[in-house]
């Protein structure tokens, strides 16, 4: 069995920018890439704010040129998941079922998954005008009517980020209260540009095929049903980190994710460096998710160098 400088697991922009940089250093990095590679970019049609496309690019495409830049410089590819990793001695070791890899350093890039409700109409006009990111799209929705679905701080910033944009934001929250920080939800509360509708849950996303048109409501009380006339649903209901294969192995926080040293990509394991969504419950944008695959690459690059094998 080969001994690998360093594996990467996972494939968005970070562990593909992780790819990139490790392969110009000459380490011959292997990507597990996973079944479902790319990451969250692909699902998101346009990406108008990735530096260096001035027209814009879609995110599967985006996710290609940079895969095809990581293959040039040598990185090695393997289209399935991690089943298992040991990281308690060195090498680490890592298993897709009963092959086993073993490595002298890792970089976890394996990301986040946005919550969604789990309706098949809201799976249906994702990227249709359902989105789990305001922040990314929330410039396509000038001058309409948008939903914001949670209670959460999250929604209290999408919200009002959203005014920018939109001609009316409507909050659509299941209880009676926000468990939004008072600052966060006195500010949404006051922004005159957005409507809360208190104890209701969006029951099906209406649409004409191509896009969003409007939503179903149903008051959890009353048992009433409404339709409210939007173009987008941005469910801002939270993230879940994709950490389950490394419980108990690496310190995490109270939500799963990944917990780094400041100021770089160090796990609490020497060895094993963390990037993009996975350990960061901030920006999570492409390029913040980029620029910490860069630095989980020099990382482990400089790390390594003052290794013995």
């Amino acid at each position: 069995m080969s001994l690998e400088n360093v594996i990467i697991i996972g494939s968005g922009p970070a562990g593909l920018t992780s790819a990139i940089y490790s392969a110009r250093a000459n380490l011959k990095p292997l990507m597990i890439e996973g079944e479902e590679s790319g990451g969250q970019l692909m699902t998101t049609t346009e990406v108008e704010n990735f530096p260096g496309f001035e027209h814009g690019v879609t995110g599967p495409d985006l996710i290609a040129v940079m895969r095809k830049q990581a293959e040039r410089f040598g990185t090695r590819f393997i289209t399935k998941n991690v089943t298992k990793v040991d990281f308690s001695q060195r090498p680490f070791k890592v298993w897709i079922r009963d092959q086993e890899y073993q490595a002298k350093s890792i970089i976890i890039s394996t990301g986040a998954s946005a919550k969604y409700l789990g309706l098949p109409s809201e799976k249906q006009y994702l990227s249709k005008g359902v989105s789990a990111c305001a922040t990314c799209d929330g410039a396509f929705f000038r001058n309409v009517p948008v939903a914001v679905i949670g209670g959460g701080d999250t929604a209290m910033e999408e919200a009002n980020f959203l005014t920018r944009f939109a001609s009316q934001v409507y909050i659509i929250h299941r209880k009676d209260s926000f468990r939004a920080s008072k600052i966060m939800a006195d500010r949404a509360l006051k922004n005159p540009k957005i409507k809360v509708i208190w104890d209701s849950e969006i029951i099906e996303v209406v649409g004409d095929g191509k896009k969003v048109t409007s939503v179903k409501l149903s008051h959890l009380k009353t048992k009433s049903v409404s339709d409210l006339s939007v173009e987008g649903v941005f469910v801002a209901i939270g993230h879940k980190p994709n950490t389950d294969l490394f419980k108990g192995l690496l310190e995490m926080n109270e939500t799963g994710y990944l917990v780094t040293k400041p100021h770089s990509s160090y796990t609490n394991i020497e060895g094993v460096f963390a990037a993009g969504d996975v350990q960061d419950h901030v920006y999570r944008q492409a390029i913040t998710a980029a620029g910490s695959g860069c630095m989980a690459a020099i990382d482990a690059e400089r790390w390594l160098e003052g290794q013995e094998f």
